[in-house]
């Protein structure tokens, strides 16, 4: 692609498309060479208040995904390229179609947190306004529907009360459920800084898993999965016999203490009781409480750990219930904060993107709501119930109740729970649509129409942060093939089913404008989403726009906000939306986890997310720097665990539920207890033979927020025989018979595949061989090991370039070959020629697997930077090395390797 006019070469400021976090970020689009393609270079936003120019690792990468390699480009119906014209008109007929016979009820939307509020938008005026069912769910149900809930029980609104500078300001930060390094590692580098400020703040990590955010806790809870409603209930009963109660508060501006007491009062005998059942040591347990009590000062900071569990809700309330005792919330430095999931999940829950909410935190079975939706958007098709959520849509897909679905921008097949009745579903499915931005994903597979949507960098746009704040995501380049923005899709669909009034917008500033005056429209001060102050934008204006929080009912406040960067908390001194106007202590009792462990299934799988990685990389699986540190499926287990099935380091895992099975390579460590497995949640099958965790996942839920218990699976392991291995690099995606073990790596100029199967060496290599692609002209470069085992290592080289290399063993799993992905960099001089011989990386190859993604630092060279300069602290081997001066999440894998290295 080359640059033209359109093109802005200036510093743009956008928004990332990542976490919840929301950072901001400035962009730009630079020419490799005069004429040549455009790359996007990217920096913190020093300015945004979300990251004040921090960045993490995925974010300092995601001008490297702003390529053209696995684009979806054209519209396709049935995978026959078309117009856009043919596509929209084909959906519009058959939703008509499918409506007319069967209702307006078996057609459905699956939406997604990496929307922006205006297709968001769209997407729900669409479905609930004029087609007339809320069959419109989002995969901010999998993240943060519990939180939504208990929300709405405690504040009766879907109220975040805190902002991200309470981290700076707390004494006491508890954080539950959040593995806050890896998955939000911006604010962890905000509350690490702090840390190091003031050494008397004190941290809390509740989580069952030791994790990286542990390495700045004063104490972590290895809690018992699913018990953290004992853990606060039993804080709630301390807080009221240590008399740390606040009784001002509770009778000013709340009502159900009592009941919410005794119920925790009921629950254990006492706090040693209590203690046991947790799993936690008493004197911990006690270390916690004192903490809390003695602190005024006390945020709780919670994420998919509480969130993602069949009592979800109920740990939400738990956790408030302790704030509102306290009166401990919306003052500076405490409250109860949930950090959200994706970059604009707060977006769609304002707008109504879950499928038991009506639009702008207006909800069902509420008369006025209803006629203040119908009479704004002018219509009388109005949905009167509330739909069906994630697991019950694709449910009633399977069950042929529901004969349409559209999928826009997320990987269902990949993400929901008991994810091969996904596939089941759509293959069923009489009409499956999918937009998105890239042509191949285990969901796009199944879709008869596939419509080319804009991705990160061309469209535009806003996103809400966990803290409330409104950012602008801006378009860098433009759009590749003949991708659109999803508003712009949608509204073309709405066009044709025969609603052109509604849904003729010229521009994304027009659809903000008018969702503004939906959240102001008929509001005193009743509803607490209020957007008036931005509901008279312009285009002008809007393309202007700075970050926001809301409420924003006022130019004033706005004014306020941009000129004394003021936060805007919430209920400091009551102010609830419920119908008594105060807030309300939900009485809640522990309960089990829906499933049970087994002599059958006797360990619980917990899972989650890795440092370098993004959902099911669909993005992050582009840029080469984000895919060493992790670069295969693995399953941590319990040495115990490794024991009881004879599972050494590099094995390969088979994990088994009453729903499916995958495949991870081993990870033998005490961060698990003996009865607890962990698996990340990216791989797909695009990018792996059997990594889909989500296969093993059962599909149980909240029954209040229908959020999925992915923290809670009962799994059985085994080792899986393997009798040779191998990895391979290629230039080129290759297609390997399915009776392999195989994991893919995007590399500089192609992939790393990682190999394993129950055949001989011999035999993988001649499967290698089959599988590559046939060249002409080659030099081989081979070296067999002598012996039986058939070992064998190889390269074809072309003139000055490496076409593809591989090595073939028994096992390789007591060696690092990461160096292999640098090959396809560089030319075949003597250095590659004697690693690929010899097995055995040389001179520039031998950095070592990758630590440090930012700045691209392999463990060798930080080893050796130790050794040869006698550096003896963390500090000291960032200076030498850089290692760790980006986004700072490697800090505790450099520490581990500062004390290994000097210890040996």
């Amino acid at each position: 692609m080359s640059l033209t006019s359109s093109v802005n070469l200036d510093w743009i400021k956008t928004t990332c498309a990542y976490c919840g976090v929301g950072c901001g970020i400035e962009a730009k689009a630079e020419e490799v060479s005069p004429g040549g393609e455009i790359i996007v270079k990217v920096r913190g936003d020093e300015d945004h208040p979300a990251n004040f120019g921090r960045l993490c690792s995925k974010g300092l990468a995601l001008g490297e995904t702003a390529i053209s390699d696995g684009r979806l480009l054209k519209p396709s119906i049935n995978n026959v390229d078309c117009t856009w014209d043919q596509a929209l008109d084909h959906v519009a007929d058959k939703f008509k179609n499918i409506i007319a016979e069967h209702g307006p009820d078996a057609v459905a939307f699956y939406v997604s947190g990496q929307l922006l509020t205006e297709d968001y938008y769209i997407a729900n005026k669409l479905m609930k306004g004029f087609i007339g069912t809320a069959n419109i769910d989002t995969n901010s149900r999998l993240c943060m529907s519990s939180s939504v809930a208990g929300h709405k029980r405690a504040f009766g609104s879907d109220t975040v009360p805190n902002v991200y500078t309470d981290f700076e300001l707390s004494d006491l930060v508890i954080l539950v459920g959040s593995n806050l390094a890896w998955c939000h590692p911006v604010l962890f580098q905000r509350l690490k800084e702090t840390k190091a400020q003031r050494p008397e703040m004190k941290v809390v990590v509740v989580d069952p898993r030791a994790t990286d955010t542990c390495a700045i806790a004063d104490l972590h809870l290895k809690l018992q999965p699913g018990t953290d409603v004992a853990l606060f209930n039993g804080l709630l009963v301390e807080l009221a016999e240590k008399n740390c109660l606040d009784s001002t508060y509770i009778d000013s501006f709340t009502e159900g203490f009592e009941s919410a007491l005794t119920s925790a009062r009921n629950e254990f005998s006492s706090q040693q009781a209590r203690s046991e059942a947790l799993g936690i040591p008493l004197n911990d347990l006690q270390q916690f409480y004192d903490w809390v009590c003695a602190t005024e000062k006390t945020l709780t900071v919670y994420s998919q750990g509480v969130n993602q569990s069949s009592a979800g809700v109920d740990k939400v309330n738990a956790i408030i219930n302790t704030h509102f005792a306290t009166g401990r919330i919306g003052k500076p430095g405490c409250g109860p904060f949930s950090i959200t999931g994706q970059p604009n999940a707060m977006g769609g829950r304002e707008v109504g993107g879950l499928a038991n909410t009506l639009a702008a935190h207006l909800e069902f079975n509420d008369e006025t709501a209803y006629k203040i939706v119908s009479e704004f958007w002018q219509t009388d098709r109005l949905a009167q119930k509330p739909g069906l959520r994630a697991v019950e849509l694709f449910d009633a897909i399977d069950e042929g109740k529901v004969k349409a679905v559209w999928v826009m921008a997320t990987n269902p097949v990949v993400s929901l729970p008991n994810a091969n009745k996904v596939i089941s579903a759509l293959q069923k499915c009489e009409l499956v649509v999918v937009s998105d931005c890239i042509e191949h994903t285990d969901t796009a597979e199944y879709a008869h129409v596939k419509l080319p949507a804009q991705g990160w960098s061309e469209k535009s746009g806003t996103v809400t942060n966990s803290e409330r704040r409104i950012s602008r995501q801006r378009n860098i380049l433009p759009p590749k093939g003949e991708a659109k923005p999803d508003w712009w899709i949608m509204s073309e669909v709405g066009k044709r089913l025969g609603f052109e009034s509604a849904f003729s917008y010229n521009n994304e500033a027009e659809i903000f404008q008018e969702h503004a005056q939906l959240t102001a429209f008929k509001n005193n001060g009743s509803r607490d989403l209020n957007l008036a102050g931005l509901s008279s934008l312009n285009l002008e204006k809007y393309n202007q726009l700075s970050p926001v929080q809301w409420p924003c009912d006022s130019q004033e406040k706005i004014a306020e906000q941009n000129t004394d960067s003021a936060p805007i908390r919430l209920f400091s001194e009551g102010g609830f939306f419920t119908p008594s106007g105060r807030g309300q202590f939900i009485a809640v009792e522990q309960k089990a986890p829906k499933t049970k462990t087994s002599k059958e299934y006797p360990l619980v799988l917990n899972t989650g997310r890795i440092r370098d990685q993004w959902h099911t990389m669909t993005r992050t699986g582009l840029a080469s720097r984000l895919g060493a540190h992790k670069p295969e499926p693995f399953l941590s287990i319990h040495p115990q665990s490794a024991e009881s099935i004879n599972a050494k380091k590099g094995d390969i895992i088979e994990i088994t539920s009453r729903c499916g099975s995958a495949l991870a390579r081993v990870n033998i460590t005490t961060d698990v207890s003996p009865t607890q497995v962990f698996m990340p949640i990216h791989w797909t099958n695009m990018t792996s033979s059997a990594g889909r965790v989500g296969v093993v996942v059962t599909p149980e839920y909240d029954d209040i927020s229908g959020q999925p218990e992915a923290k809670f699976t009962p799994v059985n392991i085994k080792k899986h025989d393997v009798n040779a291995e191998a990895m391979v690099v290629s230039r080129d995606d290759l297609d390997l018979p399915s009776s392999i073990y195989w994991a893919r790596q995007t590399i500089n100029n192609g992939y790393l595949y990682y190999l394993a199967t129950q055949d001989s060496p011999q035999q993988l290599k001649q499967i290698i061989d089959t599988v590559l692609p046939q060249e002409a002209d080659v030099n081989k470069l081979q070296f067999n090991d002598s012996g039986s085992n058939g070992g064998s290592r190889f390269a074809r080289i072309r003139a000055e370039q490496i076409l593809d290399c591989a090595i073939v063993a028994e096992s390789l799993a007591e060696q690092d070959y990461s160096w292999l992905g640098e090959l396809l960099s560089s030319k075949p001089d003597i250095e590659a020629k004697r690693s690929i011989l010899s097995g055995t990386p040389s001179g520039r190859l031998a950095t070592g697997k990758l630590i440090c993604a930012c700045k691209q630092i392999g463990v060798k060279t930080i080893q050796s930077a130790i050794e040869s300069k006698n550096l003896s602290t963390v500090k000291e081997v960032s200076l030498a090395t850089t290692a760790g001066t980006g986004c700072g999440t490697c800090m505790s894998e450099i520490e581990q390797i500062l004390k290994e290295t000097l210890s040996a």
